[in-house]
């Protein structure tokens, strides 16, 4: 049975039992504590932590999941991988322990012809918690499962919980056994290679209070409604029916391999370090292509450097094969041919998928040059130090500058007889991730106790956003925080977190920054709001200032927004929806949005593209924004549900989550966009759109500023002054200064061209004399000193080839020149062929000299350079050069 059958007839069977089918939620995680969704009930998170309401009473999902941590041992054994999808069925309050077992059993054992996998009831095991007495009886009298074969287990391997306060629960895991060729027999507790997991029953009915591990914690009691969360590992369970070994063996990988051995002519199955990189490309690829599908882009930061870590192990592991050119194309095209018939959305996003993977393979083979030279002068700087670890600082930067995975910086350096201190470079990346996440943390809560807020949103409710119709309105203010904690009253001078039943501001989301005003209270206290977030989803928290009087919960307020700032905010971001069209029209569906900021009367907009635009396009685009703008078009908002909206054409802004319902923002005839932000009436409101430019801030990320309204005419206000200005210096028409400044700055070139001419002859003038005045050290021609401060480093190294080739060839000769340029000592240290006989290496002369000058350098035997920081050290170096020169001979 194909992996696209067995996830079909998952969600039929729930369907046709009640439960609402949930399409899979994109892999960016929609909370700040998580990169991407590692777990099949991460999307109903918000449910069963009672933050939200559930919209139904049953569910079922098949959700796309990926999981890192282990990522060194992808390849390695057969059971690790990054990506999976979970299939889940769910219960809100509805049914419970007898419900979720009998329908996992009916699933499982019933006959292929009648819906069911067909497996047979003889090789299914069961695990219960050791004192889930419940369950195990459920199991043997409902089901009819013999006693022998439930085994109970303890908390570690049947015990749930989130890892915080909250809900928890004991497990049921069903198992398969797969026969003695996987080992002794004796139930999972004895042995789970052989009678492997593909199905956990979650019974949620308990509270858990503080506590580390997974068995440190109090039980605080039962939960008021039981909840049910089931997880069945589809690539587990193709497997089993596929009759195959292991995953890599089932229908979604087994191709990618094969095409891998296609490429490199390298059998799966003949070799165990061949096996492990096939192993390595077909997980990776097959994950690449499913986080850019749900719109990931590589780069050095949080999901993004997931993306590149792995695409960058699987081009690497390529190479290993004996790949020696471009492989990403192929690989990519059989991942979206098998995973297309689950996902038809990566075969519509065939082509933008295509761009950012190529441009990431392209960009890692080019850094596969540059790293590696910035490796070996690491590798050298060790070693010459005495070490025989490669700092993790070195490693971080390696990663953070050249995007070297650290399996890859491992293995070079372990080529060169070093290890590395991963320690530290685990360390610097874990401070780069913590504080990304804790920007994003912070920028929503306030550093707050969620629990403030989940008990805001359980008493009150969604804040009601009635800024689409309403800058200013009354409403009642029913939760309040000080400090991060809830407080009744607040008084002058307090930081405050105010939640209002109803509100006209909007809080930041989609791109659009927060709206600002005020919050006026019948008894006269006055808050001065600055920001607005939704830490909570659908709870608005208004983040201010009290400026006057005493403020208490269950006051009655007016709100009011800054409506000038709002205006020019939704100028900004109509200004945007039209910016992204008519990219589309010029570039093609793979300029697809990446990310946005609307502010007051300016916005960036980020998306896909491999190159950078030309400047011709660019100016095409931004007059075609403008013609849009002249034709007087309407914008209007309406709330269908997504799947009227997607047939429509509406574009959807890849990682973010919509529901059943979404807003769809119409310009026009020109452009139709999923969005829950405020805009203008009619696209003359912008008045004028001018683009800044566009520039790079990622592989396969562009990015575009622009300035809106007056604020564009202000630009091109003091772009005409400075055009005028030119043009009185020029003695030109605005049309002429291209040409005449061009005629300039050549004339500028060509000058600075004879100064450096005369210079380096001047410079090279002092050869003869510098060669002709040499000490003789035990034999070695030694020629030491400082040359005039402001030379260049091409110069000083000319000068010092120079003189070595003045001096005798069969004579040893050690040239050594100094000098301070731009306020930095810099030294070129040359030796002959005699002298390199005689152990008088320039790279060992260098570095000692540039340890002395407070920096570093590097070369080969014959000519090296350093430099440092401490010009006043320069005499020193030259002594130091001079001793090691009389050491050495």
């Amino acid at each position: 049975m194909e992996s696209a059958e067995i996830r079909r007839r998952w969600l039929s069977f729930f369907e046709e039992r009640g439960h609402t089918v949930v399409p899979s939620a994109s892999l960016i995680a929609d909370d700040p504590t998580l990169l991407l969704v590692p777990a099949g009930m991460v999307p109903f998170k918000p449910y069963f932590l009672g933050e939200v309401k559930p919209p139904f009473p049953r569910a079922a999902s098949v959700q796309k999941c990926v999981r890192t941590p282990d990522i060194e041992e992808v390849g390695k054994t057969t059971r690790h991988g990054t990506f999976f999808q979970m299939c889940g069925n769910f219960s809100f309050g509805d049914y419970f322990k007898e419900g979720a077992i009998k329908l996992a059993w009916e699933l499982l054992t019933s006959s292929v012809e009648h819906g069911g996998y067909g497996l047979d009831p003889e090789k299914l095991w069961i695990t219960v918690y050791e004192q889930d007495e419940e369950a195990e009886r459920i199991w043997r009298d409902v089901v009819g499962v013999p006693a022998e074969r439930i085994q109970r287990l303890g908390m570690g391997p049947n015990y749930w919980s989130m890892g915080v306060p909250g809900p928890c629960g004991p497990c049921s895991e069903i198992n398969y056994d797969r026969g003695p060729e996987f080992g002794v027999e004796g139930g999972p507790a004895v042995n789970d290679e052989r009678y492997v997991e593909i199905w956990n029953l979650v019974f949620m009915q308990y509270e858990r209070g503080e506590g580390s591990g997974k068995e440190d914690f109090p039980i605080l009691g039962e939960l008021p409604a039981k909840n049910i969360d089931t997880g069945l590992g589809l690539e587990r369970l193709a497997m089993i029916l596929q009759g195959v070994q292991n995953m890599y063996e089932t229908d979604t990988l087994k191709v990618v391999i094969d095409k891998a051995t296609e490429l490199t002519g390298v059998d799966y199955g003949k070799a165990h370090d061949s096996d492990v990189s096939l192993r390595v490309v077909a997980d990776h690829m097959r994950t690449s292509v499913m986080l850019i599908g749900d719109g990931v882009t590589p780069g050095n930061e949080g999901r993004g450097y997931v993306l590149r870590r792995i695409m960058r192990r699987a081009v690497r592991n390529m190479r290993l094969l004996g790949a020696t050119g471009p492989v990403v194309q192929d690989l990519v095209d059989v991942v979206i041919d098998t995973m297309g018939e689950q996902y038809p959305e990566l075969v519509t996003d065939r082509k933008r998928i295509e761009t950012v993977a190529l441009a990431e393979e392209a960009a890692f083979l080019k850094a596969l040059k540059g790293g590696t030279n910035i490796l070996d002068t690491a590798v050298t700087e060790t070693k010459a130090a005495g070490g025989k670890v490669l700092a993790g600082d070195k490693a971080f930067l390696l990663h953070d500058t050249w995007g070297f995975p650290i399996d890859l910086t491992l293995e070079m350096a372990a080529e060169q007889g070093l290890s590395v201190d991963e320690d530290g470079f685990r360390r610097l990346m874990k401070e780069q991730r913590d504080r990304a996440k804790a920007d994003a943390k912070a920028k929503k809560t306030g550093h707050a106790d969620m629990t403030a807020y989940r008990e805001i949103a359980d008493s009150n409710g969604a804040t009601q956003f009635t800024g689409y119709t309403n800058t200013e309105g009354e409403s009642t203010v029913v939760g309040l925080l000080v400090n991060g904690v809830s407080s009744p009253a607040a008084t002058e001078g307090d930081e405050v977190e105010v939640v209002l039943d109803r509100s006209p501001f909007y809080a930041e989301g989609g791109g659009q920054l927060a709206d600002q005003g005020r919050i006026k209270l019948h008894s006269g206290a006055v808050i001065e709001i600055r920001d607005v977030q939704q830490p909570v989803p659908g709870v608005s928290v208004h983040k201010g200032s009290v400026q006057v009087g005493e403020v208490t919960v269950g006051s009655t307020a007016y709100a009011t927004i800054d409506v000038r700032r709002r205006r020019a905010i939704a100028r900004a971001h109509s200004a945007t929806h039209l910016t992204h069209q008519a990219l589309r029209d010029a570039l093609g569906p793979t300029a697809a949005q990446a990310g946005s900021e609307n502010s007051p009367g300016r916005f960036r907009f980020d998306f896909g593209s491999p190159n950078a635009v030309p400047g011709a396009v660019l100016t095409d685009v931004e007059q075609k924004i403008n013609e849009v703008l002249a034709r007087d078009l309407d914008v209007h908002a309406e709330v269908m549900p997504i799947d009227e909206a997607k047939r429509q054409g509406a574009i959807a802004e890849f990682g973010e989550k919509y529901g059943e319902q979404v807003r769809v923002v119409t310009i026009g005839d020109f452009s139709k966009e999923l969005c829950g932000g405020t805009h203008v009436h009619n696209t003359a409101q912008l008045g004028l759109v001018k683009l800044l430019g566009e520039s790079s801030i990622g592989s396969g990320v562009r990015r575009i500023e622009a300035l809106v309204g007056v604020d564009a005419y202000n630009f091109l206000a003091r772009e005409h002054t400075v055009v005028a200005q030119l043009q009185e210096l020029v003695k030109g028409r605005s049309e002429e200064l291209p040409e005449k400044i061009a005629a300039m700055l050549g004339k500028l070139k060509d000058a600075e061209k004879e100064i450096e001419k005369f210079r380096a002859e001047k410079v090279l003038q002092a050869a003869a004399g510098l060669a002709e005045n040499a000490q003789d050290i035990r034999g070695v021609a030694l020629v030491v000193g400082r040359v005039p401060d402001g030379t260049g480093a091409d110069d000083l190294r000319k000068l010092v080839l120079d003189v070595r080739g003045r001096i005798p060839g069969d004579r040893p000769a050690v040239v050594a020149l100094f000098t301070t340029a731009n306020g930095k000592p810099l030294t070129v240290i040359a030796t002959n062929e005699a002298a390199r006989e005689r152990g008088l290496k320039a790279g060992e002369l260098v570095r000692t000299a540039a340890k002395t000058l407070g920096g570093g350098g590097g070369g080969k035997p014959d000519v090296a350079q350093g430099g440092g920081q401490n010009p006043e050290a320069v005499p020193e170096a030259i002594a130091a050069v001079e001793r090691l020169v009389v050491e050495t001979a």
